[in-house]
């Protein structure tokens, strides 16, 4: 977060003393002025919503600046907001999500630090623009934003070329222009003991690179399976074919934050609405009913689609523990071939 406003105030403030108000602020319809204000907007907005930890609509207050404020003051304003917004994701643990209308009507810390900065990032953009400037950030930066709240986009080699395509405010070859968009937070499945929380590609990365993936494990975690997972995500993601609501979920225990598996989708369904699903649990976590508890949630919210009439699962002939899950959840048992039986939930 201080990184992309420490870039947006390098190039904003050799401009302060031109009218920012009679300029306008690129492909928006806003002044410059107007588009630096909304900048630090936003950035308090988001804070305001982790530190308040705000559930269903947004915190009623808005920044308002004092009448006389020249442009040097609008930009000092944007630094503090950043601050305070890079202080509160901080200070959130990693379990609190906070309202935001897109999609799934909350995001977590970390996908509101990406939509802050997002929000610097492109409005910086906007600005330059208008004033006739150039402006790069960092690469790391849309990577990062990519990576977060924008999983259904397949990513170019310039990442940044990738985000102003993705948000309508540039080209990339072989692709056609972006006239509507919106970003995507992860989604979160809540059962009695468990948060079934969408791995991001961002997160899918640091998995496979041995990472955690930003969770918390109980001892032993996370499985190969879930690494495996993280895997097809990732190309899922490089070609741009994955949509987070059929990804890969973690299994946080809400009892204490810990991760203790992974469930998730092979992908979206097929033409005759078949969706595959698979699942790991730690070692530590089995023989508890998590397993059972969480593939019943998943396949529920599954066949409540229109585009879903059928759950299937295929386990291994000699892997009696997951045939038990799958027979608990309601799934039975369809056919069988060479090692592996194949079991099905229907609409």
């Amino acid at each position: 977060m201080e990184e992309a406003v420490a870039s947006c105030l390098a190039l904003l403030r050799t401009t302060t003393d031109r009218d920012w108000d009679e300029v306008g602020a690129g492909r928006l319809e806003w002044s410059c002025r107007y588009t630096a204000e909304h900048i630090a907007d936003d950035l308090i907005s988001y804070a305001g919503q982790l530190a308040g930890r705000a559930q269903h609509t947004y915190l009623p207050f808005e920044l308002t600046l004092d009448d006389g404020t020249d442009n040097s003051g609008v930009l000092d304003v944007i630094e503090a907001m950043g601050t305070l917004l890079a202080a509160a994701v901080r200070a959130t643990p990693r379990e609190v999500r906070a309202f935001h209308p897109f999609p799934f009507r909350s995001a977590n810390r970390e996908g509101f630090a990406a939509m802050g900065i997002a929000e610097v990032l492109l409005h910086t953009h906007d600005i330059a623009e208008g004033l006739g400037l150039e402006y790069q950030p960092a690469p790391e930066l849309p990577e990062f934003v990519l990576g977060r709240i924008f999983p259904h986009i397949r990513p170019a080699a310039d990442h940044w070329r990738t985000l102003l395509w993705a948000t309508g405010r540039g080209e990339l070859p072989g692709r056609a222009p972006v006239t509507d968009w919106r970003w995507n937070n992860n989604l979160v499945h809540t059962t009695d003991r468990l948060t079934l929380q969408g791995i991001t590609p961002g997160a899918a990365g640091n998995l496979v690179s041995g990472g955690d993936g930003g969770f918390e494990w109980i001892e032993g975690g996370p499985y190969m399976g879930t690494r495996e997972s993280a895997t097809f995500l990732l190309k899922a993601y490089a070609s741009g074919v994955h949509r987070p609501e059929f990804g890969v979920f973690a299994l946080v225990r809400r009892e204490d934050g810990r991760a203790v598996g992974g469930m998730g989708f092979h992908g979206v369904p097929d033409e005759e609405g078949r969706a595959e699903i698979g699942y790991d649990l730690v070692e530590g976590a089995r023989g508890q009913g998590y397993a059972t508890e969480a593939l019943r949630a998943l396949a529920q919210w599954a066949l409540a689609r229109d585009d879903v009439r059928t759950v299937f699962a295929t386990v291994e002939r000699d892997n009696l523990a997951s045939q038990a899950v799958v027979t608990r959840a309601g799934f039975r048992k369809v056919s069988e071939d060479g090692e592996e039986f194949a079991y099905e939930l229907t609409r």
